[in-house]
């Protein structure tokens, strides 16, 4: 018992326990239940699946409250938590925090399904495999974003200084992202997807919803393993969220460093990455001038630590935080579809 109530990462155990089975709880239904038999999601089945997971993070703010209203306030690791008086500010100041930093990463993650898009579409996968890689690339993006967020959350607790470092990387990426909107990935030329070519056997085609198969060897016609394109899908989906991670972890630091608030806020925010993939994909073309608020969004983010020494006497105050995250991506979508409202849609694998 004292285990499970004892504290890690300043939340008590079983109240990670309670997230992790909540979590898996939601993947359990979603492939059990609504996609028990491979088939092709159209957009209005994305988007209502996204309203579903849009809901379940919002759902879970309530239970932020709770949490630190009762357990996480008094112990919080973020002194924006802790020094507060009343055990509702820190509960309201954390479900602040909490939807500040799912917002962003819910906008990085629309930013991600631009790449995977291109992926998709530079291996022909069919829309009726595409929901099965991205299935295995959440489970993997958990568990990767669970090992980079209890890195930064040590780097932080024992060098404060380290978010200076996140606000000049972030500063330095919304400056890049600015000047490189209409640059696109060379998927073909990437460095992983070569090195797996030159030294595993590799099928030419798809094999169903397969990522590996037995077949005889060219060579002595014995059975052995080869991966299929698909999986070489999979690794490259994967391969794109560590990449997008290096932007959006220290983004969510810079907005907490409270590891509970970072990694609960990131993994709703990726639970609904595949439903809403599917309806963004189909519009892609209609997004354009988001990049550009995700790129003042990472600037601003990264700008108001410095920010916070020089105007507020130590942190931008979370509602103004989550009032010009909110107001620059709802302008960023606004604008971006009323420019591309006579354009057609983009036709998909």
């Amino acid at each position: 018992m004292e285990l499970l109530t004892g504290l890690w990462l300043g939340m008590p155990v079983w109240v990670w326990l309670a997230f992790l089975g909540a979590v898996l709880a939601i993947l359990v239904f979603d492939l059990g239940v609504l996609h028990k038999e491979a088939h092709e999601i159209e957009v209005k089945e994305s988007l209502w699946m996204s309203a579903l997971y849009i809901g379940l993070g919002l759902l879970w703010a309530v239970a932020v409250w709770f949490i630190y209203y009762n357990y996480g306030g008094d112990k919080a690791i973020d002194p924006q938590i802790a020094n507060l008086a009343t055990p509702e500010a820190k509960a309201w100041e954390a479900v602040k925090l909490y939807m500040t930093g799912y917002l962003v990463e819910k906008a990085l993650a629309m930013d991600n399904v631009f790449v995977i898009s291109m992926i998709f579409t530079y291996f022909a996968v069919p829309r009726i495999y595409q929901h099965r890689v991205l299935f295995w690339g959440i489970l993997g993006v958990i568990v990767l974003r669970a090992i980079m967020i209890g890195l930064g959350a040590a780097l932080v607790m024992n060098f404060s200084w380290i978010l200076y470092v996140f606000a000049v990387i972030l500063i330095a990426t919304g400056v890049k992202m600015l000047y490189a909107i209409d640059d696109e990935p060379d998927i073909a030329n990437n460095f992983a997807l070569n090195f797996l070519k030159k030294r595993m056997p590799l099928t030419k085609e798809l094999h169903g919803e397969k990522f590996f198969v037995k077949l005889p060897d060219s060579t002595g016609g014995k059975m052995v393993w080869f991966a299929t394109p698909l999986f070489l899908c999979l690794v490259l989906v994967e391969i794109a969220d560590v990449v997008f991670a290096i932007d959006s972890v220290p983004a969510i630091f810079a907005i907490t460093p409270d590891p509970f608030i970072v990694y609960t806020s990131n993994i709703f925010a990726i639970l609904g990455l595949r439903a809403l993939y599917f309806a963004l994909a189909a519009m892609v073309h209609r997004f354009h001038y988001l990049k550009y608020a995700l790129a003042f969004v990472l600037i601003f983010i990264g700008g108001k630590i410095f920010l916070g020494d020089w105007l507020f006497d130590g942190k931008v105050p979370a509602e103004i935080s989550l009032g010009v995250t909110f107001g620059l991506l709802f302008g960023g979508v606004v604008y971006s579809l009323w420019k591309s409202r006579d354009q057609a849609p983009t036709p998909q694998a």
